[in-house]
């Protein structure tokens, strides 16, 4: 590829990217609530993001200098950007399996300590001091809460925000319930809801060790093909020569597209499709809790 048709791309690529903005202008966007600045301190997702874009942008600036390719460069940067996306998960599953134990934990805790004739407002705090770690800090803003007098079935349907999980939802429900009736058996729906809990665990982590091999396999398959495509490229240029033309670019183009879908749908393969939350809270709900009204509605999700 001459520098002529290098600059042309370069060009389409800015009036492409022009339009598109354009277009977003005049049809607008939803407002949506502030967002913290990524240089705040404690705000460590936006620091990733930010890093993971450098290294994107790092890459891509390499390879383009390298192999003077344009389609290649965007690729492998948005390769480079989003390695966690593709390559990763295992983390993000570990941390779920982790806040399901603690929950179950905690919700037998909750229920001996509710055997011995304590309130439901007594027996929070009381086992949150020993709470596990991946729930110990909503554990601490929901005693927090407490404390300055907010009602039990609002500072229940925050927690349940925080945590942000659906296997939450279910304890965090029998408790609003429990706070809002003040009826009898609320230790038995603690011991079913724990038992089941731990079935669920038992469930993902058997789940979590047979998509181990499929990660394991999704990377083998993208590391031999950079491998055997970086060693074309650099080793044996003369093969690789129709694809300088701006037609080879495109032919490029269309066989990377049908990779990254292969790679979408492996990687679609290796996660664990939760199910979405049924507690949550209405928009009047939310309103209410900030001009003082605190009453919530669970809505089906």
């Amino acid at each position: 590829m001459n520098d002529r048709t290098l600059l042309a791309l370069l060009c389409g690529a800015v009036v492409g990217g022009a339009v598109l903005l354009l277009i977003v202008a005049i049809r607008g966007t939803e407002p949506r609530e502030e967002t913290p600045s990524v240089f705040r301190r404690g705000n460590a997702e936006s620091r990733k993001n930010l890093i993971r874009f450098g290294v994107g942008i790092g890459v891509g600036l390499i390879v383009l200098v390298v192999t003077r390719w344009l389609v290649l460069a965007v690729a492998l940067g948005l390769l480079a950007a989003m390695a966690d996306r593709f390559f990763g998960g295992t983390g993000e599953e570990r941390r779920a399996i982790e806040r399901l134990d603690a929950l179950a934990t905690w919700t037998e805790a909750l229920r001996d300590t509710i055997a011995g004739a304590v309130g439901l407002e007594q027996a929070i705090p009381a086992t949150a001091v020993n709470a596990a770690p991946a729930i110990k800090p909503g554990l601490n803003l929901l005693v927090d809460r407490l404390r300055i007098r907010e009602p039990l079935p609002s500072a229940l349907m925050r927690f349940a925000d925080d945590l942000n999980d659906p296997s939450a939802d279910l304890i965090v429900a029998a408790l609003v319930l429990n706070a809002r009736l003040r009826g009898p058996g609320l230790r038995e729906v603690l011991s079913a809801l724990a038992d089941s809990a731990r079935e669920e665990l038992d469930v993902r982590r058997k789940v979590a060790a047979e998509r181990r091999s499929t990660r394991r396999s999704v990377q083998v398959v993208v590391a031999i093909t950079l491998i055997m495509a970086a060693s074309l490229v650099l080793f044996n240029p003369t093969y690789m020569q129709p694809y300088t033309s701006f037609i080879g670019q495109v032919v490029l183009a269309v066989v990377i597209a049908l990779y990254a879908l292969g790679l979408i749908w492996l990687r679609r393969l290796a996660k664990i499709e939760v199910p979405e939350r049924f507690l949550i809270r209405s928009d009047n709900a939310q309103r209410g809790n900030r001009s003082g009204d605190q009453r919530m509605e669970v809505v089906g999700g």
